[in-house]
């Protein structure tokens, strides 16, 4: 009898431990599951310059982050990626430059959300977190460049086709995408960086009411201010007037802007379409009636789904 009730004590405990295994299993299980999920929405972050820069932007004030995860006073330039399916894969990337005047980040409605619904397009989405120039006019100018080239360094390794690589922009940002469009270069030979012997020119660009013009009048002044100073020069306003740099290689365009826009004037976008067509370059310039500035991402935008419907189509055939 007491051999039997051993017995059947011993089969308990080894019941107990298998169904106590089996639930760590599948807890296990669970987490990891929950990770890779996880995962699949959080992007690879890489730093831009991992050896250093040459110009500081001389910001001293420690950079912030507000709750829509917008920045401030940014001082490191990286670039956050996110990958489709690779089943959905086109081929097809994005460099994705924010707006904020030169002085902030709108790394969600105009970034990170932006991206997330380009991989839903089956395109690799980059968002660009580019330094703030406090007055040095060319350190958003460079992050971008050698964004372009850090991309296309990776084509192999991310399927992506190092002749569909475009540029998009928002606001400020969109003057940076602009610039980049207008201002870049086909790769340097004879030069130790590896990085420096790809191109960085986009090979189609997509702005979203974008600054284009320094000229006064027609620029939006704050971003003006932060990337050329009070007082710029007359060189300075030229050099950084993208409207006035668009040759027959300046890459493809698509424009949307509202007109009602008080903030940066549709007119930027005009006069950026007159002079791609004057060079015969190809675009497509979309003004919605009402809008204002800033709508971004934002769902409550009356147009929202009209310019996303515009642009995959686009891209489809870009």
């Amino acid at each position: 009898m007491f051999i039997f009730i051993r017995l059947i004590n011993c089969r308990i405990r080894m019941f107990k431990a298998v169904k106590m295994k089996r639930l760590k299993f599948l807890l296990l299980s669970f987490v990891l599951g929950c990770a890779m999920l996880a995962g699949a929405q959080t992007p690879e972050v890489f730093p831009l310059w991992p050896q250093g820069v040459k110009e500081n932007n001389g910001i001293k004030v420690d950079r912030t982050v507000d709750d829509q995860g917008g920045i401030s006073n940014n001082s490191t330039a990286e670039l956050l990626v996110f990958h489709p399916d690779p089943a959905k894969n086109t081929g097809k990337a994005v460099l994705i430059c924010p707006g904020g005047g030169y002085t902030y980040l709108a790394m969600g409605y105009e970034g990170e959300e932006f991206a997330q619904w380009l991989v839903k397009q089956g395109i690799t989405g980059i968002v660009l977190k580019y330094r703030m120039p406090n007055q040095h006019d060319r350190i958003p100018m460079t992050d971008a460049l050698r964004a372009m080239k850090w991309v296309r360094s990776r084509s192999e390794e991310w399927g992506i086709d190092p002749a569909k690589v475009g540029i998009a922009g928002f606001s400020a940002g969109g003057h940076l995408a602009s610039t980049v469009s207008t201002h870049f270069d086909s790769g340097k030979s004879g030069t130790t960086d590896r990085l420096e012997q790809y191109s960085s020119r986009p090979d189609f660009q997509i702005l979203f009411y974008p600054v284009i013009s320094m000229t006064a009048g027609l620029t939006h002044s704050g971003s003006r201010e932060a990337l050329l100073g009070k007082n710029p020069s007359a060189e300075a306003i030229a050099q950084y007037s993208n409207e006035q740099h668009v040759t027959a290689k300046t890459p493809p365009a698509l424009l949307f802007h509202s007109d009602d826009d008080t903030v940066v004037p549709s007119m930027n976008s005009v006069v950026f379409y007159q002079a791609l067509k004057k060079n015969k370059v190809p675009a497509v310039l979309y003004i919605f009636d009402k809008g204002g500035h800033g709508w971004g991402m934002r769902n409550n935008f009356e147009y929202h789904n009209q310019w996303t419907n515009l642009l995959a189509n686009w891209l489809k055939k870009i």
